[in-house]
C-alpha cells in the first residue's frame, strides 16, 4: 500500500475490527509458501551463504532491551517479533491469526480462554516448549521484581493479578492442564484479549536460561533463546544484530531467508548512505532533509500508523504543577505549521490525543465520537490561541514568563525530533519560557525518560492494538509506561470502570471520559498523528508493514 505525501491527508486507516468474546474455534492458515531458497547472492543489502539469503535492514540504534517483558519500543518490538512469537499472531491484513496455539475456544460468559498448542514445539536451542513455558512467561510479566512496562495492561483483567503483583504469582489465573493446553482465567469479559494473546509481551520465554543468566540473557547471542522464525546467532553493539533462520520453528520451510541482519545506526544520514551503497535494503530513519527529493521515488514509502507524537511534563516537577502552566504551554503550539511545514506534511496536526485508527462502537472511530465531535485542540486559530497562552501564563503568576524557571526539553537526535525541540525553542520563547535542549542517545534516552529522569521530553505512542485503552492506559497512576507520572483519580476512575463493565456503549463512554479528563488536565501535550515513512528496496518481496508500525520480514525474499 504504497501513499505519496501530496494525499497522506487523504488517507484512511483501515485495522482488522476487534472480536468481541465469544465461542471460537479459530484454525485461520498462515503463509502457504513452504518453498525454501538455495538462490545464488544478491546484490542491495544481501549476501547468499550455505545459509541462505541476507537480508540487512535498519529499524534503529541499539534496543534498550529485546526482553519481551521489558520493551515497550518500536526498534525492540521490530526485532521481537522476528525471533519470539506468542499464542497468536497479526496476520498481513491485521487479521489474528494461530501462532503457537493451533486453536483456541472461548467461554460462553467470556471469562475463560483455552489454548491447544500446535504439537511438537521446540526452543531454538532443540529443548520441547510446553503449556507451562506460557505459564511461567505470564507470571514473569506480573512479577513486581521483574517490573514490566506493560504488565497491568496486557495482564490487568487476568483473575489474581492484583495480588501477583504483590509477589504472589501463583494467584494469576493461568495454568496449564497439560503440556499442549493453556488456560487463562480472566475476572471480567476483554473484547480484545485476542490481540493481547498475540502482543509481544506476552511471548513465552525460556526459564532455565534466565533462571541461569538474570537480566543478562537478553543481551548475548550465546543466551538469547527464543522459539520464533528467527533466533540470534552474532550481537555485536553498536554495529548490528544477526538473526538466522529457526529450524526448529514450526513453520521454518516458509522461512525463504536464511537471515536478516539488523544493522544498528542512529545516525540517519548514515543509514541514507548505507541505503544508497547497497549495504542495507531498507531503512527506517531516513533524514528528512533528503524527503522532498524522495516524492517521486518508488522505493520511498508513506503509511499512516496507529499513533501520537506528544510532550511528556514530568508532572513530578513543581514547575508543572499549574494546569494554567501546561495549557499555555500547549496553546503555544502551532501544529498546522510544524506539522505541514516542519515535518514536511510526514505526520498530520493532532487535535485530540487519541488520532486516526482508534476503534469505538459499532465500528466508528473513536476520534469521530471523542468531545462531542469537536476537536480538544483548535488548530484554525493559531493568533487566538497564542494569545490565551499568555493570559494564562500571567494568572499563573508568570507575566511574560517572569520567574518561570528554565524548561530542559529532552530528546534523541533522529528523524524530527531536534527540528521539533528547535521548535518548542522558539514557540515557548514566545511566552518569556526560556528552553535548553539536552540531545541524548535513543538507549540511555528512553530509560532516563522512563525513570522520570527529565523536565520535559518528546514522546509518543503507537498502538500495539486499536481498543482506545491501549494509549489511555499509560496515563494511569503507577502504569509503567506512565513516563509523565499524570495522576488523576477520576481518570483513573473511569479507566476501571473501562475495564469492568460488560456494556459495549457504557465502556466506550467510561473511554471517552478519560480522555476528557487527560486533555482537560493537560496530562500530555499532542502535538501529531504518526506517518511512517521509509526507503525499501523493491527486491524485497513478501514483507509488509503494519499500522501499528512494525515490518515484518520473515516471510520475505529477495529477488535480482
Amino acid at each position: 500500500m504504497k501513499r505519496k505525501l501530496s494525499i497522506i491527508f487523504a488517507v484512511a486507516l483501515v485495522v482488522g475490527s476487534l472480536t468481541a468474546c465469544g465461542g471460537k474455534n479459530n484454525t485461520n492458515k498462515t503463509p502457504a509458501d513452504q518453498t525454501t531458497t538455495t538462490d545464488e547472492g544478491t546484490k542491495d543489502g544481501s549476501t547468499t551463504s550455505t545459509e541462505g539469503k541476507q537480508l540487512a535492514v535498519q529499524v534503529g540504534p541499539n534496543p534498550e532491551t529485546i526482553d519481551p517483558a521489558l520493551n515497550s519500543a518500536v526498534d525492540g518490538g521490530n526485532m521481537i517479533l522476528h525471533s519470539f512469537e506468542g499464542l497468536l499472531i497479526i496476520g498481513e491484513d491485521n487479521s489474528i491469526q494461530p501462532g503457537q496455539a493451533k486453536t483456541w475456544e472461548v467461554s460462553e460468559d467470556g471469562l475463560t480462554w483455552t489454548f491447544h498448542l500446535r504439537d511438537g514445539l521446540k526452543w531454538s536451542d532443540g529443548s520441547d516448549l510446553t503449556a507451562n513455558d506460557f505459564v511461567y512467561s505470564w507470571k514473569r510479566v506480573a512479577d513486581p521484581e521483574v517490573a514490566a512496562p506493560y504488565g497491568e495492561t496486557v495482564l490487568g483483567m487476568v483473575k489474581g493479578f492484583d495480588e501477583a503483583t504483590t509477589g504472589n504469582l501463583d494467584a494469576l489465573g493461568v495454568s496449564a492442564p497439560d503440556d499442549k493446553t493453556f488456560v487463562v482465567n480472566l475476572e471480567n469479559p476483554c473484547s480484545y484479549f485476542e490481540s493481547l494473546a498475540a502482543f509481544a509481551t506476552l511471548s513465552p520465554v525460556q526459564q532455565a536460561t534466565i533462571e541461569k543468566n538474570g537480566d543478562a540473557w537478553a543481551v548475548s547471542a550465546d543466551t538469547y533463546v527464543s522459539n520464533g522464525p528467527f533466533y540470534v546467532t552474532e550481537w555485536v553493539p553498536d554495529s548490528h544484530i544477526i538473526m538466522s533462520k529457526n529450524p526448529n520453528y514450526w513453520n521454518a520451510d516458509a522461512i525463504k531467508l536464511g537471515s536478516i541482519k539488523f544493522v544498528l545506526m542512529e545516525d540517519s544520514n548514515a543509514a541514507y548512505s548505507a541505503y544508497k551503497s547497497g549495504e542495507v535494503s531498507m531503512i527506517k530513519d531516513v533524514p528528512t532533509e533528503e524527503i522532498p527529493n524522495l516524492s517521486d521515488n518508488s522505493e520511498f514509502n508513506v503509511e499512516p500508523i496507529i499513533g501520537t507524537y506528544y510532550v511528556n511534563l514530568n508532572l513530578n516537577d513543581p514547575a508543572f504543577a499549574d494546569s494554567k502552566v501546561r495549557k499555555a504551554l500547549s496553546l503555544a503550539i502551532d501544529r498546522e505549521y510544524l506539522a505541514g511545514t516542519l515535518m514536511q506534511g510526514t505526520y498530520t496536526a493532532a487535535t485530540n490525543l487519541l488520532g486516526p485508527g482508534w476503534s469505538d462502537v459499532n465500528n466508528t472511530e473513536f476520534l469521530d465520537n471523542a468531545n462531542g465531535g469537536n476537536p480538544y485542540l483548535d488548530n484554525s486559530n493559531f493568533d487566538a490561541n497564542l494569545e490565551e497562552a499568555k493570559e494564562l501564563l500571567s494568572e499563573a503568576g508568570y507575566p511574560n514568563g517572569e520567574g518561570f524557571p528554565t524548561i530542559t526539553y529532552s530528546t534523541n537526535d533522529t528523524a524530527y525530533h531536534k527540528v521539533v525541540a528547535e521548535y518548542l525553542q522558539q514557540a515557548w520563547g514566545e511566552l518569556g519560557v526560556t528552553v535548553e535542549v539536552e540531545i541524548l542517545e535513543w538507549s540511555s534516552f528512553s530509560a532516563e525518560r522512563r525513570n522520570g529522569n527529565y523536565m520535559a521530553a518528546r514522546n509518543g505512542w503507537v498502538g500495539d492494538y486499536s481498543d482506545p485503552s491501549n494509549i489511555l492506559d499509560l496515563f494511569m497512576t503507577g502504569n509503567g509506561n506512565n513516563d509523565g507520572k499524570f495522576s488523576n483519580s477520576e481518570f483513573d476512575a473511569a479507566m476501571k470502570k473501562s475495564r469492568t463493565t460488560l456494556d459495549e456503549n457504557e465502556r466506550s463512554q467510561a473511554l471517552h471520559e478519560a480522555e476528557d479528563i487527560l486533555m482537560e488536565e493537560v496530562g500530555t501535550i499532542p502535538l501529531a498523528y504518526y506517518n511512517d515513512f521509509w526507503l525499501q528496496s523493491s527486491k524485497i518481496t513478501g514483507s509488509w508493514h503494519s499500522p501499528y508500525g512494525y515490518w515484518y520480514f520473515m516471510y520475505a525474499d529477495i529477488t535480482e
